[in-house]
């Protein structure tokens, strides 16, 4: 796998310390039967010689990683740049455990951890994937050192959270964040600096030859697969029964839902709008929720018809705020007064709190 990542001649061979690590133990009765019929002979002393930090290192840079299989070293090594965060999370919310709530909002989403919902629970009735990511969250800044990364999360958790981690990371100028992981499948989603292998004893600073290639297909869908979503929306469990619904796979994997509506007679002519966009927990943090809004928006854009969006999540805001396939409209950045909040709603309009609104312009008009 490294070598259709990687160019083969970037390459460099590690040296080992000249002086070993040792350890020793006493050889009893159960421990000497065990090994008798293995053939196995130890005097119950074990050497390791471990690796050498290169000395061609990059001193300064974003993102580096060391990979290899258990017992190969990778401890040792990381060693070198710290020693990793361990966090202790009051009986609270998760968000409370972050210094305000700018830093919770940016770093919980940073770490593919994007569900409102889940922000209002305490760490302590999370899932395994959900409190690596809140972990993750905590861990987000300059020389912090992540030991036995993803190593306890689903394959599709573990490829989310990296690459939503090296986007944060890159586009925040956080420096010399290094992770030790035993796992290779999230090498292209990290995009790392450098990656030094403790299997096959070499490191190398080029980066990676091949970005990932995420593929989804999107259909429509009948709106009784809401369900399957409506918990992890941030406004409310309900939804329209006018609307026209549509699901987002990756591979097998049902991934997304997007829900939209047309505009009311007498208002907007011609036109559809949102209703509700939500990405599965595992698998938030690899921009699908972008994909599916604009695929669902060409759509109608290509069929003579004109698309809008609003949302008061501040992700997705400020990525249609930057985007060239999104036009701002002039409720953008105002206070939201339309939104009708029932008995079923979790959303109490804020008024000191903006909406974002775009109107979705396409690939063939981007400005």
């Amino acid at each position: 796998m490294l070598d259709d990542l990687f160019d083969e001649s970037s390459w460099i061979d590690l040296e080992r310390e000249a002086i070993p690590l040792t350890s020793t133990v006493v050889l009893d009765e159960i421990t000497e039967t065990l090994l008798k019929p293995f053939d196995y002979e130890t005097d119950g002393v074990e050497t390791f010689y471990p690796y050498q930090l290169p000395a061609g290192l990059p001193k300064d840079f974003g993102l580096g990683v060391i990979v290899g299989a258990s017992g190969s070293g990778k401890s040792s090594l990381l060693k070198h740049f710290g020693v990793a965060d361990k966090h202790l999370w009051n009986d609270g919310s998760i968000v409370s455990n972050f210094v305000d709530a700018n830093d919770a909002n940016e770093k919980l989403s940073a770490a593919g951890l994007m569900s409102v919902p889940d922000w209002v629970k305490p760490y302590s009735v999370l899932s395994n994937g959900q409190k690596f990511r809140a972990d993750l969250a905590r861990s987000l800044r300059s020389g912090a050192v992540i030991d036995e990364f993803t190593s306890v999360v689903d394959r599709n958790v573990a490829k989310a959270a990296s690459a939503s981690m090296a986007l944060y990371v890159r586009k925040n100028d956080v420096r010399n964040v290094v992770v030790a992981s035993c796992h290779r499948d999230v090498l292209e989603f990290l995009q790392p600096d450098w990656v030094i292998d403790t299997d096959r004893g070499q490191w190398t600073s080029e980066r990676c030859l091949r970005r990932p290639r995420l593929e989804l297909k999107v259909y429509a869908c009948s709106n009784a697969l809401w369900s399957r979503f409506a918990p992890h929306h941030y406004l409310a469990g309900s939804i329209n029964k006018a609307a026209h619904c549509y699901a987002a796979f990756w591979g097998d994997e049902l991934v997304a839902f997007y829900a939209v509506l047309a505009y009311p007679s007498g208002t907007v002519k011609n036109a559809f709008r949102g209703h509700r966009l939500v990405v599965l927990p595992d698998y938030q943090g690899f921009g699908f929720g972008h994909y599916v809004a604009e695929t669902v928006a060409q759509h109608y854009l290509d069929n003579g018809k004109r698309f809008f969006a609003k949302t008061s999540h501040p992700r997705l805001g400020e990525y249609r705020d930057g985007s060239a396939l999104w036009k701002a409209t002039s409720k953008n950045h105002k206070v939201r007064t339309d939104a009708k909040v029932g008995s079923n709603s979790r959303w109490v309009i804020n008024p000191v709190r903006w909406s974002y609104s775009h109107e979705y312009v396409g690939v063939s008009n981007a400005r």
